[in-house]
């Protein structure tokens, strides 16, 4: 499972028109899940993020996590993180799990971030067409990888 983390000082998802979802001060996190990826994967990238201290502190010091900041998240599914770019030009998303096995683990990743965070995680709508949109605050943008823990 990848995830790219945004800090924002607001982002929004919006689908066919309407605004499904909103935030000022916290997280937008992009997810792409792949076959291989199961409930280790969830609770491992959860528990990280929820700690992840990437917020300033009084002292504009970087060490406030999203739950020191009660700050809120909307999580995207975004299935071209998993592109593989190896050939070509074209990008494959052969390693990019089909809907049957994404929108279960999507929903398992909300939920554990929820527990993990004590708040309601806001969503786009899975596999719709969405427009995201962000202010990102720093710019402070993280990668992670479930399969490389390094």
């Amino acid at each position: 499972m990848k995830v790219v983390i945004q800090r924002v000082s607001e982002a929004s998802v919006t689908v066919e028109g309407k605004v499904v979802n909103s935030i000022d001060n916290g997280l937008l996190i992009l997810v792409g899940i792949e076959n291989a990826d199961d409930i280790g994967d969830i609770e491992w990238l959860c528990k990280k993020i929820s700690g992840l201290r990437i917020f300033n502190d009084k002292n504009g010091v970087m060490n406030n996590s999203i739950i020191q900041e009660e700050g809120d998240i909307i999580v995207v599914s975004q299935f071209t993180l998993q592109a593989s770019t190896k050939k070509g030009n074209r990008p494959s998303y052969i390693n990019a799990a089909k809907p049957e096995i994404s929108i279960p683990l999507y929903e398992q990743f909300v939920a554990q971030l929820e527990l993990e965070t004590g708040k309601k995680v806001g969503t786009g709508v899975f596999g719709a067409d969405m427009k995201v949109a962000l202010i990102n605050d720093g710019p402070v943008t993280i990668q992670m990888d479930s399969k490389n823990r390094k």
